[in-house]
């Protein structure tokens, strides 16, 4: 709390403006929208090695917010003042830091796999000034951020091991039912917790965690479906069709986890139903019209 407060003395209005924006590099809109112009449209290999780490990390700083249950700064000591409007996005349990590992597992997994240094360099730079941006925001402490920086880049080392050691077959096949059980099994520790009836965890903080068992199932199934029997390539005739093949997944991606809440509406289920669909979407179904439609063609 210390280095919070002396934080919290050195503000001003510009600094709060500069980290307010810088923090917003570790939200998932951001986060979701970076991962598919990798995968759809530049890099499939890189893109995979990102969601691994994405959904693994983030799977593990849910487990861990319900496990230790430490709350927000503000509540662990009612003088301090967090940045105004700074505690809306906020929410939940304070250890660990979700947005430095969202930030952490996206840059740090793409500047792990980019040779070009100065590009590198920004990019473990963005990991670390979200990382910042949490503590002059006032949102959580060094222990959370640091916390979130070492799981993320294990779970980025471990993903680009993987692809590097283990052979195709035994990998696809592995990572998926590892991913796909993981993902159930932290929700799963949620849902029993909270069933508990001793107040341990409210019920969004369950929510939480059956939304990232369905994103993280959903690409788990993904990998392996795309992997095993769809196989599409990146390339396609110009970058014209590029900026239209994003657009149109994108907007999918939209009607999926906005639209089709007017459908099914929103609870546990259809929550994690939602994220479930969303990442087949962005896996499986995406590219089945990418190589139908977009795929550029070799002779």
């Amino acid at each position: 709390m210390e280095l919070l407060k002396l934080l919290e003395a050195a503000r001003t209005p510009h600094l709060d403006t500069v980290f307010s924006l810088i923090t917003r590099l570790g939200e998932e809109t951001v986060g979701v929208a970076i991962f598919c112009l990798v995968f759809w449209c530049i890099n499939k290999k890189v893109g995979y090695i990102v969601g691994i780490s994405f959904f693994l990390s983030g799977l593990t700083v849910q487990g861990l917010k319900i496990s230790f249950r430490i709350e927000r700064p503000w509540i662990l000591d009612p003088a301090f003042n967090p940045v105004e409007g700074a505690k809306e996005y906020a929410t939940g349990y304070s250890f660990p830091s979700g947005h430095t590992q969202s930030a952490t597992a996206l840059y740090g997994s793409l500047g792990a796999q980019i040779r070009n240094k100065p590009i590198k360099a920004a990019l473990f730079l963005v990991c670390v000034l979200v990382a910042f941006s949490r503590m002059y925001l006032g949102v959580h402490t060094l222990l959370d951020v640091a916390a979130s920086l070492l799981i993320s880049f294990l779970f980025i080392w471990l993903s680009i091991r993987i692809f590097t050691d283990v052979p195709k077959k035994k990998r696809e096949a592995v990572i998926s039912l590892l991913m796909g059980a993981y993902s159930a099994a932290v929700a799963i520790i949620a849902v029993v917790v909270y069933a508990s009836g001793n107040g341990l965890i409210e019920r969004h903080y369950v929510a939480d965690c059956l939304k990232a068992m369905g994103a993280g199932i959903g690409f788990a199934y993904g990998m392996y479906k795309e992997r095993m029997d769809i196989n599409f390539s990146v390339k396609t005739k110009s970058i014209a069709w590029q900026v239209v093949k994003y657009a149109i997944g994108m907007a999918g991606i939209i009607i999926i986890k906005e639209g089709l809440k007017l459908i099914i509406g929103t609870d546990w289920v259809t929550d994690s139903f939602r994220y479930f669909l969303m990442l087949v979407w962005v896996m499986v179904i995406f590219p089945l019209i990418i190589k139908r439609f977009f795929e550029c063609k070799t002779d």
